[in-house]
């Protein structure tokens, strides 16, 4: 099916980066929230970044006006009506994201796709919630949305392949790589990274080195652009941690159990750089 006009439900950052690189891309987009200051604000976002990218070269003044001229925000969800698709990008939460999708599935064209931006939930589980689960699929972004290139688009147990086609297709457009993943906890992307850092973190907590030389081996020794400790600040703690705990529950494996430095953190609300300290302090 061709895809025309999509809404992207949620304006944080992960959403308004979302809508951005669609609306970039030629899609006509329509921004969801249920705050219009969170809409004001993801706006606002969306513009600094298109003129960042006008100082920088990257794109002409007429790209940034043609791409805002595409963004349209909106706080009524019955909006979905007129468009191809949604994309939900809010908390990762089961039950709020199981009421967006019968929300959306009670007001969205019969033809319109279905998806995700979850790190981790299952798939599944929010077709469930609908009566087209063959038109429901994952679609998720890395962070920050304009800059990676990578999407991993994730099949449900009922996903169809025309659906599944028409989102690799729409990532393409995009100028992203589409990787074809199934609906495992964590999937691809997350069932690597995070076991990764929640190891680099137990190191930390067994005191093998400090948090600057952990990430100075994983920088210098494996050519990483960034050490663990430090992405996993930028992530934010608290996603880390719930994502090794989704991982644990999913799978019942305790080499997926977090570290409980990991959890003390995040008691302690020093969850990374959102909140000014993390395993670094950032002022």
């Amino acid at each position: 099916m061709a895809i025309k006009n999509v809404m992207v439900i949620g304006a944080g950052q992960m959403g308004s980066g979302i809508a951005q690189v669609c609306a970039q891309s030629g899609y006509n987009v329509l921004l969801n929230d249920v705050s219009e200051d969170a809409l004001e604000k993801g706006l606002s976002n969306i513009e600094k970044h298109l003129t960042r990218s006008v100082e920088k070269d990257r794109i002409s003044e007429q790209n940034k006006s043609d791409t805002l001229s595409r963004l349209k925000t909106t706080t009524d969800m019955q909006e979905i009506a007129h468009c191809d698709m949604a994309i939900e990008a809010i908390v990762e939460n089961m039950d709020v994201k199981s009421n967006v999708f019968r929300d959306l599935d009670a007001n969205a064209p019969e033809r319109a796709i279905l998806a995700t931006n979850t790190s981790s939930l299952p798939i599944t589980e929010m077709a469930a919630e609908t009566n087209r689960p063959d038109q429901v699929i994952g679609m998720h972004f890395m962070n920050p949305v304009p800059v990676m290139k990578l999407v991993e688009v994730i099949r449900g147990l009922q996903t169809s392949d025309e659906t599944y086609q028409a989102v690799a297709d729409m990532a393409r457009n995009l100028s992203k790589t589409a990787v074809e993943v199934n609906d495992f906890p964590g999937f691809a992307a997350n069932r690597i990274l995070m076991p990764m850092i929640n190891e680099a973190i137990y190191a930390l907590y067994e005191g093998v080195a400090s948090v600057e030389d952990i990430d100075t081996v994983m920088k210098l020794g494996m050519n990483h652009p960034m050490g663990p400790l430090t992405l996993a600040d930028f992530i934010g703690l608290d996603t880390c941690l719930y994502i090794m705990e989704v991982l644990h529950n999913g799978f019942g494996d305790s080499k997926y159990r977090p570290c409980p430095l990991l959890r003390k953190y995040v008691n302690a609300g020093w969850l990374g750089k959102k909140s000014g300290r993390g395993f670094y302090q950032y002022n």
